[in-house]
This record gives structure tokens, sequence and C-alpha cells, in this order.
């Protein structure tokens, strides 16, 4: 399954929010620099679709806001 996310780093909680379907609002409290928000994205979406972090990955956006994320169950 492959999600489309948009990542607001720096924030003051970590949540998850769906937008739609597969569109998802993911605020970490990590910065977006060293890898640190996509870590922490990865757990993130991990938890939220009950699956182990190595189902999910990161397929589009390493350096962006957007990204696109591919689950594997």
């Amino acid at each position: 399954m492959k999600i489309s996310v948009k990542v607001k780093a720096n924030s003051k909680e970590s949540r998850i929010e769906k937008i739609e379907d597969n569109l998802f609002l993911v605020h970490v409290k990590s910065p977006p620099f060293e890898n640190k928000a996509n870590c922490e994205l990865i757990e993130i979406v991990s938890e939220y679709f009950n699956v182990p972090k190595s189902k999910v990955s990161i397929i589009s956006g390493m350096n962006s806001k957007n990204k696109i994320l591919e689950i594997k169950k």
C-alpha cells in the first residue's frame, strides 16, 4: 500500500491526521535534519498502521515535506 504524507517537523507533539484515504498529515517533534524527522515519521506511521518499522519505507521525498511511503503487510 502506498500513502502520501505531508510532514510538519518541530511540532509540539507527534501525531498523525488522516486527510483523505491515502493522504496523511504527520506532525513530528524532531527537527528536519540528520534524518531525525524521517525516522520519527516511520515510527509514527508504523504504530498507526500496526506494522513493524521495517515494513514502512520512504520511496519518494527523502528531503521534502511531501513524501510517498510504502507500507508492506
